[in-house]
């Protein structure tokens, strides 16, 4: 396609201030949907137990961000059900584009992350063999108020074939800002590296949107591998601990690795549930440059009444090691917010002064203006002040009933030859997820019973002394860090010391 002149002049513009203010001395130093109910999200007492997050920062340097409410809703910030961009980087194996909304992109930063081979993927999942019967979730966790969730055993009807190491893959859809913030920094610009990492720790709540099914607690020493050449990039999770429980996960992509461990802590509120995350994901360039984070709070509201939804509220901070660190806030939705989902952010130098300012919505994009728009009356004047640094794919062409997008379906796939590749412990070996992913309800709730019986025996393996195969935790942060031999070992085939923690044993029938 014809690249738009004057939209490269203005990136062009851009990329030289952000240059300048590098080189500038004083500038130095991330339930299911009651299938029986419909209704509002804002028609649910929810809003008057919620605990605002966001509410509760009380920093003396906390930013006001700027209005961008007549921004934010022009047809480029439509929440809920618009229809989104086609994306450059789309997960259905039909190969990588470029479009019309990335014009104002450097295009020699537009091809990064293009180059991988193109590998073909599934584009929906299998049909369900049988028909879904109706549970009432209310009926299924009325008894269980204040307790932790992670401990209430719920039918899989409230699942969705993925298991939270799968999810935390997820997450990296958008790999390609790091591929991009790699190459910024490369070139020296760290100020467009980190914006491009703040919005890959925005991106990763895009998937969310839509989503109210439960993903499967893996079972102590379950694993994932995700070996994706078209994203230039492997990826491995295992679950490290059970009471709490604890996912470790380690990329590796082109010029970057990415880990961290991840704890949810969970309160039920009734007619909502909230969770707090526990743990920090870094980020670390080839070039010794090191960005950490830690996610914001999920709420889902209207277990009772309504339609469910979630929402993702607190405020992120990207802490680099180097020169920049970033500020994101994400607003918690209100009774009356017809503006929902939006994420307002900046971007300090070590002395404190704002190089660049983020805005968008974590379900739709994320863009940036060079400079301080944060205060009062400083709202953006037209769309050409802005500049895309992220938008959301376009969604499946055969949607799931669990809201699944393009990439999320591709995750529980099992491509030619892979599962004897795989060692038993890999998420994609579990029976009873596999059975719901297929639709065979009865036998995907039969098969989830009898793993949690064998899991029960968890708490004491750990007690006695059980340690994970491929994390180990750090004495000094206290986090899980990848030992490594994963990878060698699938070369070779040699999971000796991988259990068959799915397998039937005549001892499952002991611990009823």
């Amino acid at each position: 396609m014809n690249h738009k002149t004057e939209k490269v002049d203005l990136e062009n513009t851009v990329v030289d201030e952000s240059q300048r203010q590098l080189s500038d001395p004083g500038a130095s130093s991330r339930f299911r949907q009651d299938k029986f109910s419909e209704g509002s999200p804002t028609e649910s007492d929810d809003d008057n137990e919620r605990v605002d997050a966001a509410e509760e920062e009380t920093d003396e340097d906390e930013t006001t961000f700027f209005d961008t409410r007549d921004f934010l809703s022009s047809s480029s910030f439509k929440s809920n059900g618009s229809d989104f961009w086609t994306s450059s980087f789309s997960s259905d194996g039909e190969g990588l584009h470029i479009d019309e909304s990335e014009d104002d992109i450097d295009p020699s930063i537009r091809s990064v992350g293009t180059n991988y081979p193109c590998i073909k993927r599934r584009k929906k999942l299998p049909d369900a063999i049988e028909k879904e019967k109706g549970v009432s979730l209310w009926s299924m966790i009325k008894d269980n108020i204040g307790k932790d969730l992670t401990k209430i055993c719920l039918p899989v009807y409230f699942n969705e074939p993925l298991s939270s190491l799968q999810k935390c893959f997820e997450e990296l859809e958008y790999s390609y800002l790091l591929d991009r913030a790699y190459e910024w920094g490369k070139r020296g610009n760290k100020l467009m590296r980190i914006l491009n990492v703040a919005a890959f720790a925005v991106s990763g709540y895009a998937s969310t949107e839509g989503r109210i099914c439960k993903p499967f607690n893996p079972l102590l020493g379950e694993t994932y591998e995700a070996d994706y050449p078209d994203k230039g990039l492997r990826f491995f999770s295992e679950k490290v601990s059970h009471h709490p429980m604890i996912v470790a996960c380690h990329c590796e992509g082109t010029g970057w690795k990415f880990w961290g461990d991840s704890n949810l802590k969970s309160k039920f509120w009734g007619r909502s549930i909230q969770l707090d995350p526990v743990g920090v994901l870094t980020l670390e360039f080839d070039d010794g440059e090191v960005f950490r984070w830690s996610k914001v709070t999920t709420s889902i509201y209207n277990l009772i009444l309504g339609k469910l939804y979630c929402d993702h509220y607190g405020t992120m901070r990207v802490e680099g090691n180097y020169e920049y660190s970033c500020k994101l806030k994400f607003k918690e939705q209100s009774i009356i917010d017809r503006n929902p989902h939006q994420v307002h952010g900046i971007v300090q130098d070590r002395n404190g002064k704002t190089m660049a300012t983020l805005f968008g919505k974590w379900d739709e994009s994320m863009h940036y203006v060079i400079g301080d728009f944060s205060g009062k009356g400083k709202g953006l004047e037209s769309l050409s002040d802005a500049h895309l640094l992220w938008k959301r794919s376009a969604p499946p062409k055969f949607p799931t009933r669990y809201n699944f997008t393009r990439f999320a379906i591709t995750l529980n796939e099992l491509t030619p030859g892979l599962k004897e590749k795989l060692p038993p412990t890999d998420s994609r070996l579990r029976s009873d997820q596999r059975h719901l992913e297929n639709g065979e309800y009865e036998m995907a709730n039969s098969e989830k019973l009898r793993l949690e019986k064998r899991q029960r025996q968890a708490r004491k393996m750990q007690e006695s002394g059980w340690k994970p195969r491929w994390f180990a935790k750090d004495k000094v942060s206290g986090s899980y860090r990848y030992l490594g031999g994963y990878w060698e070992a699938r070369e070779k085939s040699n999971w000796n010391s991988c259990p068959d923690i799915f397998g039937h044993f005549p001892s499952d029938q002991l611990l009823d």
